[in-house]
């Protein structure tokens, strides 16, 4: 007898390799051949977020977009940094938000300029009142075939993006944190098994995993939890974005067998932003379709 309730996790999700070019700096959404489902049909909220104001860096699109759309449908306020070319899929996920009842604020910023990273926690506490959820989600990831062919401008782009605008960020939102806050960190699984040619994206995220667990001792004795989300070939506009150089085989290899699709780390943002994960707080969860982290 089969059970009707039961969903295989191998053919829940799209199955196969895809079929999309490289698209021009920065790759969006709106304009994917085969779109990463992040939830704007399914995701259904059971109040969990209720009261509560998020700022999502790369909320636009990908996992930024799920935790944006799936916070509001849980009850709270969501702002969205994203970068100039992403308006079209940052306006889709502002009115998403909208339509939830709930305020939603788009924030264009370049984290790769100093003091972005605090500028959008400060325009975000302007508009809200409060910031208690901050989600750091946002990233560059750009093969290089060689050591040889890796510019140091980008070396140095991709630490101030995927890393030291995080430092921004939290320091500034520091004061305005209270007991009950969280922090959520988006590394991945580059951290622990690197690709070579993915060299510095790896090494952003191993700073961005020790980042999080030193965050967590940090702030543990004022009431603020701090966590990490591991993810492993999740489909989004960033393989598109000169990150990948197989694309018809991406997430194949993986013990599921296919690739992840961001609506399925909506909940796991969701439950360490809110008081269901009141007792965790330095950990590093990783979705990976069964890929081991260490």
């Amino acid at each position: 007898m089969t059970n009707k309730y039961l969903k295989d996790p191998r053919t829940l999700y799209h199955t196969e390799g895809y079929h999309e070019p490289d698209r021009d700096t920065p790759a969006t959404q709106n304009k994917m051949q085969f779109v990463p489902d992040c939830g704007e049909k399914s995701y259904v909220g059971n109040g969990k977020l209720e009261g509560r104001n998020a700022l999502i860096t790369g909320g636009d699109s990908g996992i930024g977009r799920a935790a944006a759309i799936a916070f509001a449908r849980e009850g709270a306020n969501v702002a969205i940094q994203y970068v100039a070319g992403e308006e079209a899929d940052a306006e889709a996920v502002r009115d998403l938000i909208e339509a939830e009842g709930r305020k939603a604020l788009i924030i264009p910023a370049d984290l790769r300029e100093e003091g972005a990273g605090a500028e959008i926690v400060e325009k975000t506490v302007e508009a809200f009142g409060a910031l208690d959820i901050l989600v750091l989600n946002s990233a560059q990831q750009i093969i290089s075939e060689s050591l040889e062919d890796l510019p140091m401008e980008q070396v140095r782009d991709t630490m101030n993006i995927n890393i030291i605008s995080m430092f921004e960020s939290v320091k500034a939102a520091e004061k305005y944190l209270e007991p009950g806050a969280t922090i959520i960190t988006t590394s991945s699984m580059q951290a622990f098994a690197p690709t070579a040619k993915l060299l510095d994206y790896a090494t952003s995220n191993g700073a961005v995993a020790t980042f999080t667990k030193g965050l967590s001792e940090y702030f543990a004795p004022k009431g603020i939890r701090a966590n990490s989300v591991i993810p492993g070939p999740i489909w989004t506009p960033l393989q598109l974005d000169q990150g990948n150089d197989d694309i018809e085989n991406f997430g194949q290899t993986q013990p599921l067998g296919r690739s992840g699709q961001p609506v399925e780390l909506a909940s796991l943002y969701v439950f360490l932003a809110s008081n269901d994960s009141s007792y965790v707080t330095g950990q590093l969860y990783g979705i990976t379709g069964g890929a081991r982290m260490i």
